[in-house]
C-alpha cells in the first residue's frame, strides 16, 4: 500500500487522502525499518544467548517486576501485546520449560494468574545482562541524552494514539 500519492491520475479517494510528503515518507520508512530491524536484532541476541524469544523474555520480565512474580493472564496479555490465546500458547511453552506456572486467581477463580518460577527468575537474571547490553549498544548509546528523552516522549505519544485508536486488530 503506497504512503505517497501514486503517479497515476488522481481518483476521488486521492482527493480525500492526505498523502505523506517526501520528508514524512522518508521518516516513516526509516522508523518502520528501525522497528523491524531492532526487534529482529533483539530476538536474535536473546535466542543466541538465552534460548528465549523476545516475547518470552518480555513476559518473564513483566512477571519479575510484580509482587510475588504474579500477574493475571489478561493483564500480561495486554502488556505483551498478545491475545489471550497467543499468550496461553506462550505460557504453555514456558510451563513445559518450568519457567512459569499458571494457577487460578485466589481472589477471583474466573481469572488465571501467571507466576514466574524460581527457575524462570534465574533464567531471566542470566539473560538480562546480554539483553541490556544489546539495548544499550543498539539504542541508548546511539542517542544523546536529549535525543533519548525526545525519542521516549515521541514513542509515548505514539503509544497513546495506538491505545486510543479504534483501528486495531
Amino acid at each position: 500500500m503506497p504512503h505517497s500519492a501514486p503517479d497515476t491520475a488522481k481518483s476521488e479517494a486521492d482527493t480525500e487522502t492526505q498523502w505523506l510528503s517526501p520528508e514524512e515518507l522518508t521518516a516513516w520508512r526509516s522508523f518502520s525499518r528501525m522497528v523491524a530491524k531492532l526487534q529482529w536484532a533483539l530476538e536474535c541476541q536473546l535466542q543466541r544467548s538465552a534460548g528465549l524469544s523476545f516475547v518470552e523474555y518480555h513476559a518473564l520480565a513483566m512477571l519479575s517486576e510484580r509482587p510475588n512474580h504474579t500477574m493475571r493472564m489478561s493483564e500480561l496479555a495486554d502488556l505483551t501485546n498478545a491475545s489471550l490465546s497467543r499468550l496461553s500458547h506462550l505460557m504453555k511453552r514456558l510451563e513445559q520449560r518450568e519457567l512459569v506456572r499458571r494457577e487460578p486467581d485466589p481472589a477471583n477463580g474466573r481469572f488465571t494468574n501467571a507466576i514466574l518460577t524460581e527457575h524462570g527468575h534465574a533464567s531471566l537474571v542470566a539473560a538480562a545482562p546480554g539483553h541490556v547490553a544489546a539495548v544499550r549498544e543498539l539504542v541508548i548509546d546511539a542517542l544523546t541524552p536529549a535525543q533519548l528523552r525526545q525519542f521516549g516522549a515521541g514513542a509515548e505519544r505514539i503509544i497513546q494514539r495506538i491505545d486510543g485508536s479504534t483501528g486495531g486488530c
